[in-house]
């Protein structure tokens, strides 16, 4: 015991209590500052950055930083602390304090998420997709009955259905560019689905014309419809 007396002495007086707990403060301070500051960044870097940064890269680097740091600021004190043969904390203590710290992030973070203008902007948005989507699968179920059902049943599914359809979804785009703080992305991208949409309503009032004539005269101009469509999907799927 005498012999480990010096290593008492010369661990209190490397840090005094006073000063480990103003140390030990100011780390957890700055941790905190460190952790929201990283979740900031993240989340205000645009996609197309994130995009191209590895999953793990952000974590090691962070890692790394922390390791590095307590390693520089507690190596001396935890070395002598372990020489005197003091007791640490069980891995359990700190995974315990890591998991509660990690849910009380995750509230916090959530909790921001969900009241921000931002995800209500999506929130909304999503609505309406929703909705859009529903109306482009029923609608295109017509194509599946185009070579069995008679051109009287056509021209009724085109009337019901179809046409009145993409016209709801002409209404549920312009009402998306509508919504506050949409996205100049998705803005730009509604305006390629209504130019796709209007090509596609002149598509089927023309069919339902050849059909109400029984007439393929109008074979050319719906090939040449088909093709400005087709062009409209490329630069929607860009």
């Amino acid at each position: 015991m005498a012999d480990q007396l010096p290593q008492v002495i010369s661990l209190e007086k490397t840090l005094k209590p006073s000063k480990k707990t103003e140390k030990g403060n100011n780390i957890l301070i700055t941790s905190i500052i460190a952790t929201v500051a990283i979740f900031v960044l993240t989340f205000s870097l645009p996609e197309n950055i994130i995009e191209k940064i590895p999953n793990i890269v952000i974590p090691v680097v962070y890692t790394s930083a922390i390791i590095f740091w307590v390693e520089h600021t507690f190596g001396a004190i935890f070395k002598q602390h372990e020489e005197s043969n003091y007791s640490f904390h069980s891995i359990w203590h700190a995974v315990g304090v890591g998991v509660v710290s990690l849910l009380l992030m995750g509230i916090g973070i959530f909790g921001y998420i969900y009241t921000s203008s931002d995800f209500k902007t999506e929130q909304l948005y999503t609505d309406k997709m929703q909705q859009f989507m529903k109306n482009k699968q029923e609608s295109l179920t017509f194509y599946n009955h185009k070579e069995t059902e008679s051109n009287f049943g056509l021209i009724l599914g085109l009337n019901k259905k179809v046409i009145p359809k993409w016209k709801e979804n002409i209404e549920i785009i312009k009402q998306a560019n509508a919504i506050k703080n949409l996205p100049s992305e998705l803005i730009e991208q509604n305006k390629k689905l209504l130019s796709y949409y209007e090509l596609r309503i002149e598509t089927f009032e023309l069919l339902k014309k050849a059909l109400s004539e029984s007439t393929d005269k109008y074979n050319t101009e719906l090939s040449i419809l088909h093709a400005k469509i087709e062009k409209q999907l490329e630069a929607i799927n860009q």
